[in-house]
């Protein structure tokens, strides 16, 4: 692959690696694959989210659903709205807070879809660890707001308040949260993290693996020597931590991955860690720290028992596509555009194709969803009622 960087790009990277490379050497030769993932997304003005880059749309290095359109966006719409309006009847502030909003354009459409409905958020709220998205974010919604004559209030606090009540959002945020590597190796599993080599950072076996943080799939089936995957003790806490900190409301997410039974499937053989840079797949981890994004698949059974641990109400997961058509996303699409005017309806096919079709998102994305105390907004009805939560439960 031939990829030009720039002498400033090539600067970043390099100090970035440098101090990868003091890092693994203060630990004795070897580095948990999970730090070094964690350096080299979020290590202060040099990881991937930290410093100033061109991420997301055509000119990034990846495209998310809501960057495709703003039905996205209208339609988990569907799904809010329920909760929205018993947390108005309650007395209760009307609030969203989204998890790493990118470029702002979940939070803009929302807020049309929205205000198209005739309801008017009290805030939406954004945690973002990225400040040049931060920036972008308060420009885009800051405009949206002022153009829609809102009076919604948008803040962008360092971390979720406690006993939030109100909608918790995530869009492809999990799959970014640093994982841990383990190998299969004479009949155990052993952690595969980092070492540096002849100028390079290579993978290099560590110490064996205890059972007690294995899944029981990774105890019960039989795999190939030398098979590889992740493990996501840190995703799994931030999970239980969202959880903990969600008092009533809903929490829904959307994110690539498999339930533990595909996910550690013995025909896996190297796991799901890839990286991105400029639309381009790269399986080589240590390419460009820095400048590269790092992600794997979500494990949603552990997710889902971690919100369960927490006394979430229920749990839900489908994929992107069964939820986008409960939602009403169709019947959305025709309310916006005409399908007999191919020059306006064309855009609006080929955004449905992509979020939609098995072969791009519809399939391999998954929607989550947790509820906690949603009886005392919306009583008699539980997290299945809600519009696109609707169909076949897949945990």
């Amino acid at each position: 692959m031939d990829i030009t960087l720039t002498s400033l790009e090539t600067e970043h990277s390099e100090l970035l690696k440098a101090k990868i490379v003091s890092e693994i050497a203060s630990q004795g030769g070897w580095l948990p694959f999970s730090r070094y993932m964690e350096m080299a997304l979020y290590e202060p003005r040099m990881g991937y989210y930290s410093a100033g880059a061109h991420k997301l749309g055509a000119g990034g290095d990846f495209t998310t659903a809501p960057e495709l359109s703003p039905l996205f966006g209208a339609a988990i719409c569907s799904t809010l709205l329920p909760v929205l309006e018993g947390l108005k009847e309650k007395g209760l502030p009307t609030q969203i807070l989204e998890f790493g909003a990118g470029t702002g354009k979940l939070a803009a459409s929302i807020l049309s879809r929205l205000h198209d409905l005739g309801f008017e958020l009290d805030q939406y709220d954004i945690i973002e660890i990225s400040p040049d998205l931060a920036q972008r974010q308060q420009e885009r919604i800051s405009g949206h707001i002022q153009d829609l004559n809102l009076s919604t209030q948008c803040h962008w606090p360092s971390e979720l308040p406690k006993e939030f009540k109100g909608i918790i959002l995530a869009n492809e945020v999990i799959d970014a949260i640093s994982c841990d590597a383990i190998i299969y190796q004479n009949g155990f599993w052993y952690w595969y993290g980092v070492a540096f080599k002849d100028g390079k950072l290579i993978w290099k076996v560590g110490s064996p693996v205890a059972q007690a943080l294995l899944p029981e799939s990774l105890l019960d089936m039989s795999f190939s020597e030398g098979y590889i995957t992740e493990l996501h003790t840190p995703a799994n806490a931030w999970m239980r931590q969202v959880t903990k900190q969600l008092d009533t409301g809903l929490f829904l997410t959307f994110d690539y991955g498999f339930p533990e039974s595909e996910y550690y499937h013995p025909q896996r053989l190297e796991g799901t860690l890839i990286a991105h840079h400029r639309h381009h797949a790269i399986q080589d981890p240590f390419y460009l720290p820095g400048l590269c994004d790092l992600t794997t698949h979500v494990e949603w059974s552990q997710i889902a028992r971690s919100a369960l641990a927490e006394n979430a109400d229920d749990v839900f997961l489908t994929n992107q596509a069964a939820y986008l058509l409960d939602a009403g996303i169709g019947d959305i699409a025709l309310e916006i555009g005409d399908p007999s005017d191919p020059e306006t309806f064309l855009p609006i096919s080929n955004a449905l194709q992509k979020l939609l079709s098995e072969a791009e998102m519809g399939e391999l994305f998954k929607a989550f969803a947790f509820s906690k105390n949603l009886n005392t907004l919306l009583p008699g009805s539980s997290l299945e009622d809600l519009p696109g939560l609707r169909g076949r439960n897949r945990l």
